[in-house]
Parts: structure tokens; sequence; C-alpha cells
């Protein structure tokens, strides 16, 4: 569950994207055009972008070479109905992570994003275990336990962005960066109400999530 920046000029095949992916967990927004995607993708901290080439301003691959420039190593997904393969070296060349050609199913969109959010992360097996918390990434399942978690998509997506740092200190605002579009109204308790949810669902027997006062929160592995 992350959040990811969709930048398609195709406003309702954006809307159909978008609509797939949050149905799926994450936190998206989107951007039409090639400026706009730079301005957010260098403010706004995102777990993965996925990437259209023709774009109304400046080409996708420029995108992609000024933000690769930029320093900025986010996971780039492109999306793309060129299907010559010197755009796909190029794109490759360019940082590009993976391509996919359009049409595509979104189930295939889908698994795409779950393997290069895993890769990201460092961990290519999409089932993380840490004591007697089992998070099956790939089928949204959790557990501790025999006892399955019916977690919330803002609950899955704090426990996604913890999973990802055990051990580390997240802060509050960073949690919130991730969690929340930037189109998204956000209480100045929504972080803690949602970290109190997945707290008691995880329940006494499943790892702790401690609160480091004035820094932010930290899941505690083994």
């Amino acid at each position: 569950m992350a959040r990811i920046l969709l930048v398609e000029d195709d406003p309702s095949l954006a809307r159909g994207l978008a609509a797939s992916l949050k149905a799926a967990g994450h936190t998206v927004d989107t951007a039409e055009d090639g400026e706009t995607a730079l301005m957010v993708a260098l403010d706004e901290p995102y777990a993965l972008i996925t990437l259209d080439l023709g774009l109304p301003d400046i080409s996708g691959l420029e995108v992609l070479r000024r933000l690769r420039r930029d320093g900025i190593k986010t996971p780039i997904l492109i999306l793309t109905a060129r299907d010559a393969i010197e755009d796909r070296v190029e794109g490759l060349d360019l940082g590009a992570d993976d391509y996919l050609l359009k049409p595509f199913e979104p189930s295939e969109l889908e698994a795409r994003i779950r393997a290069l959010l895993r890769r990201s992360q460092g961990d290519a097996s999409p089932v993380i275990t840490i004591g007697l918390l089992v998070v099956d990434q790939a089928h949204a399942r959790a557990a501790v336990g025999d006892r399955v978690l019916d977690l919330r998509r803002r609950e899955w997506a704090v426990l996604d962005r913890l999973l990802a740092r055990v051990g580390k200190v997240v802060s509050k605002d960073r949690l919130s960066s991730e969690i929340f579009g930037f189109d998204e109204p956000v209480g100045p308790n929504a972080v803690e109400v949602y970290v109190a949810r997945l707290r008691r669902k995880l329940g006494d027997d499943g790892p702790e999530i401690r609160t480091i006062r004035g820094l932010g929160y930290m899941l505690v592995g083994d």
C-alpha cells in the first residue's frame, strides 16, 4: 500500500487507473503533463511513479531524464503504447525500472507495482514475518498467529510504511506525506488515529508500535 504518482495525459485512462490502484489500497496523485509531474515528484515522497511517454508538453523520457539527473531514485514504471524496441532501450538506459505496453490488464499493472515496491524495499519476497505477524503483500493479507487482521486502507498504508523501516523511527510528518494525497484533507490527529487503530488490531501478541516522543513511531521487530 503505497503513495503513487500517476503521470498520464488521457483523463479517462488516468481516472480508470487511479480508481483501480486506489481499490488495491494505494494513495494516488495524478499529473497530466510533464512539468506538473516534475514539480510534484521533486517535492513529494512517492513510493513509485508510473510515467506515460506521450505527454503534451515534454516527453516522458525527458521527465525521466530530469528526475534521475536531480537525484530522484523513486522506482519508475513506464506505461506506453510505443512498442519500438529503441524506446524501451532508451527508457531503461535513462533509469526506468520497468516497462508496460498499453493496452494492459489492471491486474498486471498491480503485480508490476507490487514487485517494484518489494524490490525498492530490498525484499523480493511478498511475505514478511515479524514475530507472530505474517504479512502477505501480494494478496493484501495480514495475520497474527491464526488471527487474520481486518485492516482498512489507511491502516494497511501505515503498516506498510512501518514494515519498510522495521526498527527505525518514522516521523509523523513522513507517515502523513506518504499515506495521504496532496488533494486530501488531513486532520491534525489523523496519523495518531490510524496508528491507534492499527495497534488495537495487532493486539498484545503482535509486534509493538512504539511512540518515540517528539520523533515519530517505530515498529519493533524481534
